[in-house]
């Protein structure tokens, strides 16, 4: 038999982590009887499920019992993410190719989706066995990839003639693809080297490479990880206590969770963040060297909760001489008063000198992090005054929202005297010189048409839109996830028209305090030929909420399903599903 390879598949669209990745990794770790023809796999983007969280500190939730997925920095992805991934499954065949069976297909499909909750948050599952993997493997992530941790674990647990790890400036997309920041790499180059070494045995100096391919200011070649000449530098955090009780729709700014390229998706200067944390900064002297990061960033914090616990969001930005605070890496962690450690994501930086290493440190992180409830907090809905806002924004300590005590739930005191930042400081390194990729090739593109649509009531919607309703004290996000590279209607050369719509809305009232917080998802596809006789038409929708109820946290989750063939009495409007799933999950 002629030996294959598994191949990963980084999706382009929709916002959210892929199966692919992780697909490739369970497949590295299969037994020789079980896949006997598989040589090497490349992971993109890959999770192997080593940084699963219990509870409920990121936005996936909690499960009390049960173990979920979540990203870097102790991150997970937002509980309606699971819309845009059911409405792709839920995709119907096209008659164009599947003929007159396409509707019982579709039923199928369908009834399979019908038996479980497909938008649930899932389970992080069992964690990938380091000592199964017996085939190489190519891991590959960008430094704005929530998933991108797993690099790092791969080079650290298995052998060298197994791995090969790529972390670069991309976001949740194929590195060949140019998606800011960049630069783009010959990625498919880089595969086909990959496959030429491991499934024809020739000489592509696939395995000379350095065993980490990582960009800082350059590109940078490790041998072992972790380097010998990457050293930790602890930097004492200065100033008096510093009291942390930022406003609840802090980290409105921390953009897309899965950045896929769109022009909103990359955090934006963090002035405004800044100014709602306590910060701590740390300044690169102006006639030395760049202070060169490779890896955890780690900050300690002597924390007093002002009530049982206390929810902490780091932030470690770059800061230029203008004032500009650029988002480096991030973590988060819960717990009551005593010394917290947060281990922020990975990340390749470079500091230039002459600017500054800040450590902002805020009680509120929305949506990335659900707002910690004050304890015995009324459910939601009942009548609670309103009080104004209270406190001022100081460079040292986090402003207080207008919750109606004035001091929102989750807040807490910093010790300066025992905190500090540990950074990994990377000094240049042998392989560094030689490290280097070609430009990137790609395939013609497919013709992909997107029609001009006059007076489209979407035409005009911004990809990510922040709005303050001062009389209501409501602060809501809105990102549109389709406004990518294609927009939300294509046709392509086959005949098929695809008309797309997807809007998550993030929602938060001040003066209503924690239990206010609301998240919504709602993603439309239709698809239509034309070009059949009669014409064919179906639709999927989606609609996903998920918020505080009087029992914890509740996911609901709404599928509709219909198809149409041609007009008049013969044809019509079919619902083949329609179905909603509720999901409990404990209060955080």
């Amino acid at each position: 038999m002629a030996r294959r390879s598994a191949v990963v598949h980084r999706p382009d669209r929709h916002d959210r982590p892929g199966p692919g990745g992780d697909t490739a990794l369970r497949a590295a770790a299969l037994s020789a009887e079980a896949a006997p023809a598989l040589a090497a796999v490349v992971a993109v983007g890959a999770h192997d499920g080593h940084d699963a969280y219990r509870g409920a500190d990121g936005p996936g939730g909690g499960g009390g019992r049960v173990a979920h997925d979540r990203g870097s920095g102790g991150f997970a992805p937002p509980l309606t993410a699971g819309a845009a991934a059911l409405a792709a499954a839920a995709a119907p065949p096209d008659p164009r190719y599947a003929g007159d069976a396409w509707r019982d297909l579709w039923a199928r499909r369908l009834a399979a989706l019908d038996a479980g909750d497909p938008a649930a948050p899932e389970d992080a599952g069992t964690p990938l066995a380091y000592d199964a993997v017996r085939v190489p493997v190519l891991a590959v992530a960008g430094w704005h990839d929530p998933r991108r941790d797993t690099v790092l674990r791969l080079l650290e647990h298995l052998p060298r003639h197994l791995v090969r790890g790529v972390l670069g400036p991309w976001p949740c997309r194929y590195p060949d693809r140019g998606e800011p920041p960049g630069p783009a790499v010959g990625f498919l180059q880089e595969t086909l080297r990959w496959w030429d070494h491991h499934l024809k045995g020739l000489r592509t100096g696939a395995m000379d490479e350095p065993l980490l391919r990582s960009w800082t200011r350059g590109w940078r070649g490790d041998d072992t990880w972790p380097p010998p000449h990457v050293t930790p530098v602890t930097y004492a955090l200065q100033g008096g206590p510093a009291p942390v009780r930022s406003p609840l729709h802090t980290g409105l700014d921390a953009g897309r969770f899965a950045p896929s390229g769109g022009d909103a998706d990359l955090p934006p200067d963090q002035r405004a963040e800044d100014a709602l944390s306590a910060c701590f900064d740390v300044a690169v002297p102006s006639g030395g060297p760049p202070v060169e990061v490779l890896g955890h960033p780690v900050v300690r914090l002597a924390v007093r909760a002002d009530g049982p616990a206390a929810r902490v969001t780091v932030r470690l930005c770059d800061v230029a001489p203008d004032g500009t605070s650029v988002l480096v890496a991030r973590g988060t962690v819960t717990g009551a008063s005593g010394t917290h450690t947060v281990r922020c994501g990975a990340t390749g930086h470079a500091f230039p000198p002459g600017h500054r290493i800040r450590v902002a440190v805020s009680s509120a992180y929305w949506p990335w992090v659900w707002p910690l409830p004050a304890a015995g907090a009324p459910a939601p809905g009942d009548t609670r005054a309103r009080g104004p806002a209270a406190g001022t924004h100081g460079t040292r300590a986090a402003a207080p929202s207008g919750d109606p005590g004035g001091t929102p739930p989750g807040g807490f005191t910093l010790d300066p005297a025992g905190c500090s930042l540990l950074l990994p400081v990377r000094a240049p390194a042998p392989h560094d010189a030689a490290v280097g990729f070609p430009g990137p090739e790609q395939a013609p593109p497919l013709g992909v048409g997107v029609p001009a649509m006059l007076g489209a009531p979407d035409g005009d919607r911004p990809p990510l839109l922040v709005v303050r309703d001062v009389a209501r004290g409501v602060w809501r996000l809105e990102a549109d996830a389709c406004s990518g590279e294609h927009g939300s209607v294509r046709a392509y050369p086959d005949g098929l028209e695809l008309t797309e719509r997807a809007v998550e809305t993030y929602e938060i009232d001040e003066g209503a305090g924690p239990l206010s917080a609301r998240m919504r998802a709602e993603w439309q596809m239709r698809w239509h030929r034309p070009d059949l006789d009669p014409p064919w038409h179906a639709a999927v929708e989606v609609r996903a909420e998920a918020g505080y109820d009087t029992d914890g946290l509740l996911v609901r989750t709404e599928l509709v399903c219909t198809g149409t063939v041609g007009e008049g009495v013969d044809g019509g409007d079919e619902v083949l599903l329609h179905r909603t799933w509720e999901k409990h999950l404990p209060r955080p």
